[in-house]
């Protein structure tokens, strides 16, 4: 093959998990992964050369063919084409380069969050399922890597976040709540009900910094600046609470697009920098919204429908249900569905509905 295929992705993104299955089982394509979580200096490249902020973006050569739905959907005449095209024809110049030689993978940092962040992206590659939701808790709590990973978090009892920038604290708890739950689903096993389900949102727990941390504490308490969780009479932390000052000082609803519950109705899991928190926040919202478990449009009967996420966090989104809407349009990435949205906007005459959560575990 003269030519080559490349791919724009990052990892634990579920649509480029399907993307390289597609091309490497169905189609029996190699490809070049560019991958911006290891090369983030070229996010502006893949953003320009496609038009979108999503990923995965997909090059022939330099033909740009789009994400995996707009793979998936080639014809068989179409998918002829570029084939024929990478067979015969060497890239030409503004084809998407390669990029460098991975140097070799360095476990010596002394940051707790930076050690613990590598780990967990060696864990999401090797246990994520073909489409990028599931996750192999068996397999991951038998790994060497699993075990390097829990030694770890011992450090994170000295992690100071008193001077840590919003920036810092957004991008370390969303990481530490995400692995935390998969932490406690592998040892602990996922909970199966309600009680069960109130259990371990309220004490599955790390130290850090001093103190215990439980993932309600994580969300609610530093994530949404100490706001009350679902059915809650109170606030996570009191005013006399040393843990209130790592609180951020204004809630962040896009967290709600990037924390993981275990559940097949999360968002799909994958890991944050302090420097690009708030770009790869607007990338898992639109990500989140492109989806069908994030919102749906339905014309014909005028209807909004979307995750219940955005029910029951609805303070963080809108204090209207047209409010919410305003959101989420803001937010979506352009094609047919903001337009679509748009349009009933604009025509003030819609209704949102919630579609049901999912509380099966997220395992293969």
């Amino acid at each position: 093959m003269k030519g080559r295929v490349t791919i724009f992705s990052i990892t634990g993104c579920p649509f480029c998990v399907r993307a390289k299955t597609k091309l490497r089982d169905e189609l029996n394509l190699e490809f070049v992964d560019i991958n911006l979580d290891r090369h983030p200096e070229r996010r502006q490249e893949a953003m320009e050369r496609s038009g979108k902020r999503t990923v995965p973006q997909i090059f022939f050569n330099n033909i740009h063919v789009g994400g995996f739905d707009d793979l998936d959907k080639l014809s068989a005449d179409k998918m002829e084409e570029l084939i024929k095209e990478i067979k015969e024809h060497s890239p030409p110049p503004e084809a998407p380069q390669p990029p460098p030689p991975e140097p070799s993978e360095d476990t010596g940092s002394p940051n707790a969050d930076d050690d613990l962040r590598h780990l967990i992206l060696q864990l999401y590659n090797k246990h994520l399922s073909p489409d990028g939701k599931g996750v192999d808790y068996t397999a991951m709590g038998q790994s060497t890597q699993f075990q390097d990973y829990v030694k770890h978090t011992a450090e994170l009892q000295r992690v100071n976040l008193e001077t840590a920038s919003r920036e810092e604290k957004l991008a370390f708890f969303i990481n530490i709540y995400n692995a935390l739950v998969i932490h406690a689903t592998v040892t602990k096993g996922p909970p199966v009900n309600l009680w069960q389900r109130y259990k371990f949102f309220n004490t599955v727990s790390y130290i850090i910094g001093g103190h215990v941390y439980c993932l309600n504490d994580i969300e609610n308490g530093v994530l949404r600046s100490n706001r009350r969780a679902i059915g809650a009479i109170r606030r996570p932390f009191s005013k006399k609470d040393p843990r209130l000052k790592i609180a951020l000082d204004q809630p962040e609803p896009k967290v709600h697009f990037a924390l993981v519950c275990g559940a097949k109705s999360c968002p799909p899991i994958k890991t944050y920098s302090a420097k690009g928190v708030d770009e790869e926040l607007n990338v898992a919202a639109e990500a989140f919204l492109e989806g069908e478990d994030g919102c749906r449009i339905n014309m014909i009967k005028r209807e909004i429908r979307l995750s219940k996420i955005f029910q029951w966090y609805k303070e963080d989104f809108g204090s209207s249900n047209a409010e919410v809407a305003r959101f989420v349009s803001r937010h979506m990435a352009e094609g047919e569905k903001k337009s679509q949205l748009d349009e009933l906007l604009h025509r003030k005459d819609f209704k949102v509905s919630y579609m049901p959560y999912n509380w099966a575990l997220n395992s293969k």
